[in-house]
């Protein structure tokens, strides 16, 4: 059993709360385990400059942890924003692109914001499946009201951490799993079981073929149980 009495292969639990603020977009907030994660998405006008004048759209995201989020204060990021929250948002941004046909937005651009209300590992998972959740609710929306002409979303998009500690290959690993992983990864996968990202590496230790197989099994059973999580948030939000 694990510090939390979960078995190997059981997530932590998770609650997706939908129009969790009032915006003009989509909003969710997603709790999994202690990590909270607000996340909202919407829509602007124009594309980006590298675009104009192609009729494609993009999808482009931006993450932040609040300063209380963790144990210790947290600065705020007024100038420079630190290496690790541009690679999260980088790999959100890109995640979620991959669920959508950029072509259909037209020439505008959906924004992800993902603000961590409260850090206890698997932050940047947490926000790529909660901000999926985000973006459906948002393109909902956007149709009612027709900002858009047809439905962008072509995948559905979920993430979830994998390791090993104490030799132990484990599913959705909390702060202190994740300290003491000697094999840390997280997944990013679409409905139709395919990878869109793998982030792996050996902190403690190399780790062998079996493992990383392992790993990955436990990841796409975990990410079956998140999207069905997404589509019951999506359900209840209509």
């Amino acid at each position: 059993m694990r510090k939390d009495g979960r078995q190997e292969n059981e997530l932590r639990p998770i609650e997706m709360i939908p129009h969790f603020t009032d915006t003009k977009g989509g909003s969710v907030l997603i709790c999994w385990g202690n990590t909270r994660v607000l996340c909202t998405a919407l829509l602007e006008e124009g594309t980006m400059p590298f675009l104009k004048g192609t009729g494609q759209g993009w999808l482009t995201a931006e993450y932040a942890m609040l300063p209380s989020s963790t144990g210790n204060r947290k600065k705020r990021d007024f100038l420079k924003q630190d290496g690790r929250a541009t690679e999260i948002q980088r790999l959100i941004g890109r995640s979620l692109r991959a669920g959508v046909d950029l072509m259909k937005l037209g020439e505008r651009v959906i924004y992800v914001d993902c603000d961590v209300l409260q850090a206890d590992g698997g932050t940047r998972t947490a926000s790529i499946t909660g901000a999926y959740v985000a973006v459906a609710l948002g393109v909902q929306k956007w149709l009612r009201e027709g900002r858009l002409e047809e439905d962008p979303l072509i995948h559905r998009i979920a993430a979830v951490s994998v390791g090993v500690v104490h030799d132990r290959p484990l599913l959705d690993l909390c702060y202190g799993e994740d300290s003491a992983a000697q094999v840390d990864m997280n997944l990013v996968m679409n409905e139709t079981g395919e990878f869109i990202e793998i982030q792996g590496t050996g902190e403690g230790r190399a780790f062998s073929r079996a493992e990383l197989d392992a790993l990955l099994s436990l990841g796409e059973g975990g990410i079956r149980t998140l999207m069905d999580r997404q589509r019951a948030a999506e359900d209840s939000a209509t």
